[in-house]
């Protein structure tokens, strides 16, 4: 069968390989699909799923948040607010520059 295929031609012989190569690479990815993970592995991707999906349900607000944290998030954020003026932190700062006269001299 393969003699007949290759006597078809470079064209026949290149989509022989294209299949097979195909089928190599799908029969290597359902064969890792299939494969049991240890217990805490699956665990620890459940959780992290599970966590995505909070996150994902709030907004990408903190899940979860103990009244602590949220001070200490406030502390910061108040901090930073002090250190650069306030505004919206989440936005790039806009700068302002005064157009300087070259033409007139300085009178010093």
């Amino acid at each position: 069968m393969l003699q007949q295929v290759l006597r078809l031609g470079p064209q026949a012989h290149h989509t022989l390989c294209l299949v097979l190569r195909r089928n190599v690479t799908m029969s290597a990815v359902v064969m890792v699909n299939n494969k049991s993970m240890p217990p805490v592995q699956k665990l620890y991707l459940d959780k992290i799923k599970e966590y995505a999906k909070k996150s994902k349900a709030l907004g990408g607000q903190m899940v979860d948040p103990d009244p602590v944290i949220e001070k200490d998030l406030e502390a910061e954020a108040s901090r930073l607010n002090k250190l650069y003026g306030g505004g919206d932190l989440a936005q790039f700062p806009t700068f302002e520059f005064k157009e300087i006269d070259f033409d007139t001299p300085d009178k010093k």
